[in-house]
């Protein structure tokens, strides 16, 4: 198992709003009721709550913060041309942990996708698509074109079907919001299953 830093939560679970209920992740954990010890891929920043929830489900996990990275990219992965930039998607990945392909039953993506451009989503959702088993799932939450601000709102899980995150952040997205048909392009086997919320985001299960 890649090693993590179970790192405290620095800003108190007070400070949060309330735990939402996910349909994704009830959707996503009852197709996994059968897998006795699934192995999770956390793109996010460390949390102790998804740690523990996760732990005590059984699960062996991988963690790698790509989040964090993302909100940094200006400064180590884009290289700038002229009047052009090329973000170096190759760079970026290589933050990744060993992972067999064909072994992880969840990738929590969490808002990765609206945190990237669009040059480099191709790269990264096909390097996640190969460390998926079958039947495993990718997870994204995707913003609603209203929601301007919020690039920095950390979200963990506060038990195997709930969500919470921060206070949310007033910083802005980088990048238009990216649509249903996009995800569907993006991803290899276009079974892509789309949860509306009431948070201006979408819950999004990629299906291997």
């Amino acid at each position: 198992m890649f090693p993590t830093k179970r790192s405290s939560d620095s800003q108190g679970s007070s400070a949060s709003p309330p735990a939402a209920s996910s349909r994704a992740l009830e959707w996503l954990w009852q197709s996994l009721r059968d897998v006795k010890r699934p192995q999770i891929l956390d793109c996010g920043p460390p949390h102790q709550s998804t740690f523990d929830v996760l732990l005590k489900r059984g699960s062996k996990l991988y963690s790698a913060d790509l989040i964090t990275l993302a909100r940094e990219s200006d400064l180590k992965f884009v290289r700038r041309l002229g009047k052009k930039t090329e973000f170096l998607t190759d760079a970026f990945l290589e933050n990744l942990p060993p992972i067999p392909t064909g072994c992880l039953s969840v990738v929590a993506c969490w808002q990765l996708l609206d945190l990237l451009p669009r040059e480099a989503l191709p790269g990264l959702v096909s390097k996640l698509w190969s460390y998926l088993r079958t039947g495993g799932a990718l997870f994204f939450l995707l913003r609603e074109p209203s929601l301007a601000n919020g690039a920095g709102t950390r979200w963990w899980l506060e038990s195997l079907l709930a969500l919470r995150s921060d206070v949310e952040s007033k910083l802005p997205f980088p990048h238009p919001a990216i649509t249903n048909r996009e995800i569907e392009r993006l991803v290899p086997s276009g079974n892509v299953k789309t949860f509306l919320t009431r948070l201006a985001r979408r819950e999004i299960l990629a299906i291997k």
